[in-house]
């Protein structure tokens, strides 16, 4: 009598679990979409494609004052602490392929870097892909002599703060 409920137990188990891998399986398939687009690819929310930033790669290369800020009062005293950084100016260089070579966070190695847009009018630097990706930082504000960017990781952004960089002698 013992044997029998033991085998009825893992004959329910066992039939307990096909319908389980059955359930999850059909869980996972995808019904063909009614609409008449089935090209086109689901993109996250918040992600736009890449599209071209509206300032260009030339505007910022060149060599610059660098310092970054927390606060935003601390704006004014922070461009100034970055223009007396000329002496040892960051250097943001033209990349091969269009872009700009930088220093992605926390990245020993300058790399190419793209300026990318945003369908909101944001325009970001960071390395081909999503916009914004979790590489890039936000251009807050450029005006030919000073640009300020932050990083779109919170971590890096937590870190670095806005990077405040001043441009070393005449615009270019």
């Amino acid at each position: 009598m013992i044997g029998l409920r033991n085998a009825r137990a893992v004959a329910n188990l066992a039939a307990a679990s096909a319908l389980s891998i059955f359930l999850g399986a059909c869980g996972s398939m995808s019904l063909p979409s009614l609409s008449s687009n089935t090209t086109a690819e689901p993109t996250e929310p918040g992600v736009a494609p890449e599209m071209p930033a509206s300032i260009r790669a030339d505007e910022i290369v060149g060599r610059w004052g660098l310092a970054s800020f927390q606060n935003p009062t601390d704006r004014a005293r922070t461009e100034k602490m970055a223009k007396d950084q000329c002496r040892q100016p960051y250097v943001i260089g033209a990349g091969q392929s269009g872009g700009v070579v930088m220093h992605l966070a926390d990245q020993a190695t300058p790399q190419e870097l793209r300026l990318k847009g945003s369908p909101s009018g944001k325009n970001y630097i960071g390395p081909a892909g999503p916009t914004p990706g979790e590489q890039d930082r936000e251009i807050v504000s450029f005006d030919g002599r000073v640009l300020i960017t932050r990083f779109i990781d919170k971590d890096a952004a937590t870190r670095y703060g806005n990077m405040v960089y001043v441009r070393c002698g005449p615009r270019a």
